[in-house]
């Protein structure tokens, strides 16, 4: 059974790589992703801990990134990913795809430990980087986990100075200041005016699909897009968040985990109209109630005008008559409230990951 997992897991890798047009960067994921997995599997038989886990962990890890050539948030993304591969295969208990999983989710946490199979996957990164990269420079805490690492492998004194960065002394330039919500604006009102269609052969509409890793994404999300066009325009504009928020219901390719996490306690970025004095403003994002369906939250857009009565707006799917427009809404019907968010926002996690594995 543990072989047969391995390699139904190699199966759904390889046709991922596969899937890779340059054959260079093809050849580079699997040189990669292969190479973590070796590296893990065998510090894990080093220490007495499940190797199977470990190597699956390991070839899962950058599954997101390889895929979708998509470098932010490697263990938040490839973790989702690895969710949904490990769910539907149905050969791991909740317990192995719970361990999977935070493996891959903390992979870039080296202030804290995860778990053994967590701590395994960080040090074969290290590994697979070191041995395959030897001109690559790492930060100080992750040159001296990798001396550790060696060490442990008995391998002495190869970890130099020259191998080291840190940032001590440097100058620090700070980037210019700017409007994240008129950039959100601006990118939304281009996009929609041009109509895009939501069908595979329009390269616009496969753009805003290329976030979500799911083969048959274009036909999931036809006539169903208004969430992941706002997602796109927002990652445009500079505002990044992983496709799923940690340990919420939905992908932000829906409307519902949009409003979720604008409700977070460490965002608070909904408001309703006149709510304390609030007015909407371009670049805000406003979520529908009811406009198109007997459903709460059904339909999202990015504000670009706001009059007395009227908001425009732009819209990826329209009316869910799958093509993108601008448009102008009644602002006192099926309007449930707004998203503003903080020019300075920035994702950050610190609560513990606890994924929906059902």
């Amino acid at each position: 059974m543990a072989n047969n997992r391995f390699e139904s897991i190699r199966v759904l890798v390889d046709e991922m790589l596969l899937s890779i047009e340059n054959a260079i960067v093809r050849r580079e994921a699997s040189v990669y992703l292969f190479g973590v997995s070796t590296f893990a599997s065998m510090l894990a038989m080093m220490r007495g801990e499940n190797k199977e886990l470990a190597a699956i962990a390991g070839l899962l890890h950058d599954y997101y990134g390889c895929k979708t050539s998509i470098l932010q948030f490697p263990g938040p993304n490839s973790a989702e990913a690895a969710r949904v591969l490990t769910r539907d295969i149905g050969l791991f208990t909740d317990e192995e795809q719970m361990t999977i999983l935070r493996a891959i989710f903390y992979q870039n946490d080296l202030s804290r430990s995860h778990g053994p199979i967590a701590e395994i996957v960080k040090d074969a990164i290290l590994l697979q980087v070191y041995f395959s990269s030897r001109g690559r420079r790492l930060s100080r805490m992750r040159a001296n986990r990798l001396k550790i690492v060696l060490e442990e492998l008995h391998i002495t004194g190869e970890c130099s100075e020259e191998f080291v960065h840190d940032g001590d002394g440097q100058e620090v330039i700070a980037a210019p200041l700017v409007n994240k919500r008129l950039k959100l604006a601006d990118i939304a009102e281009t996009l929609s005016r041009q109509e895009i269609i939501g069908v595979p052969g329009d390269e616009r509409y496969r753009e805003i699909c290329r976030y979500w890793p799911d083969a048959n994404i274009h036909k999931v999300l036809k006539n169903s897009w208004c969430a992941a066009f706002v997602y796109h325009c927002c990652r445009e504009a500079g505002f990044l968040l992983p496709i799923r928020y940690p340990n919420a219901s939905h992908r932000l390719a829906g409307v519902g985990a949009w409003l979720k996490w604008a409700k977070l306690e460490e965002t608070g970025f909904f408001h309703s109209d006149n709510q304390n004095g609030f007015t909407p403003e371009r670049g805000d994002i406003v979520i529908y109630e009811k406009l198109l369906s007997d459903h709460s939250h059904d339909h999202i857009g990015v504000v670009l005008d706001v009059k007395d009565n009227e908001i425009l707006v732009a819209e990826g799917n329209r009316d869910n008559e799958n093509y993108s427009n601008v448009l102008y809404r009644d602002r006192n019907r099926c309007i449930l409230g707004y998203i503003r968010i903080q020019n300075d926002y920035k994702y950050e996690f610190l609560g513990e990951y606890l994924p929906e594995i059902q």
